[in-house]
């Protein structure tokens, strides 16, 4: 099956059946130009991937489901492919609202989960990952620079949310990881795994415990148990409630950050964030 999902992501341009995509009452030639309209057109959501690409690859997206709904309507109204095209562009899909930097707070339940950090820090970063996601992987490198740089004011939190439907491997691993944390091994597994991000695999995974000195009975009794299961279930849960679309997002105090996350542009943010904290003493 993983795979089977990796050769699919591959081949987005030639599949006729893509997530979240209903074909059903075209006719087999507007089919196919609505195929070549998903094939060709940008995603406004800033993922750089076309919208055929994006539903493959990104099947959370709501940008390239939207657009993709509104084409096959609007084909089967017997619209060409322009007006097809410039009817998703003008819907609320089709373009991406300029978003504050720092969104409006909101209550995000962190306790028990892996965290990094002094617990008096001033600045709480709580952050909703996947260890399959290439994004997220780059987020672990860009994240480790601000806590470095930041060793006495910010804490991480880590909350899972694997995106299944992309990534066939997530599930296991965000059950991996959580099994680790039982016995005090998160943070070793965490990097274990994102530096092994492209051969997850169940077989994997056991090899990799063993390496870190875990308990081998314990570890896979609890990475199959419903505990794990219903702990991850839960951290999805709360970034439903907490707006989450994609990974990695990451909410500072509270506050979903919509910026980048390398050091030079995510400094500034945290740095304007404990300035406004120190102003209200």
């Amino acid at each position: 099956m993983g795979g089977a999902a990796i050769l699919a992501a591959q081949e987005w341009q030639t599949l006729t059946a893509l997530p979240g995509v209903d074909f059903s009452g075209l006719t087999p030639a507007q089919k196919t130009h609505a195929l070549h309209v998903l094939r060709t057109q940008a995603c406004p959501c800033g993922c750089g991937l076309k919208w055929a690409e994006c539903r493959v690859k990104d099947s959370n997206c709501t940008f390239s489901r939207g657009l993709a709904s509104v084409i096959v309507a609007a084909i089967k109204a017997g619209k060409s492919e322009s007006a097809a095209i410039a009817e998703a562009k003008a819907s609320r899909f089709g373009t991406r609202p300029a978003p504050k930097l720092l969104d409006a707070p909101v209550p995000i339940p962190t306790l028990g989960s892996p965290a990094m950090g002094p617990a008096n820090a001033r600045i709480t970063l709580v952050e909703f990952s996947d260890f399959q996601c290439p994004y997220c992987s780059k987020a672990v490198v860009e994240i480790n620079a601000t806590l470095k740089a930041y060793p006495n004011d910010v804490r991480l939190i880590f909350k899972q949310f694997p995106l299944t439907d992309a990534h066939p491997a997530a599930a296991i691993s965000a059950a991996a990881s959580l099994a680790a944390h039982a016995q005090g091994k998160f943070w070793p597994m965490h990097d274990v795994l994102f530096a092994n991000r492209q051969r997850l695999s169940r077989e994997s995974i056991l090899g990799w415990a063993k390496e870190l000195g875990l308990d081998m009975r314990r570890f896979q009794a609890d990475l199959d148990s419903d505990a794990i299961k219903k702990a991850v279930l839960r951290d999805m849960a709360d970034g439903d409630r907490a707006g989450v679309e994609g990974t990695p997002t990451v909410f500072l105090n509270g506050q979903r950050y919509n910026g980048d996350l390398a050091p030079d542009a995510f400094q500034p943010v945290i740095d304007g964030e404990l300035k406004r904290l120190a102003a209200r003493k």
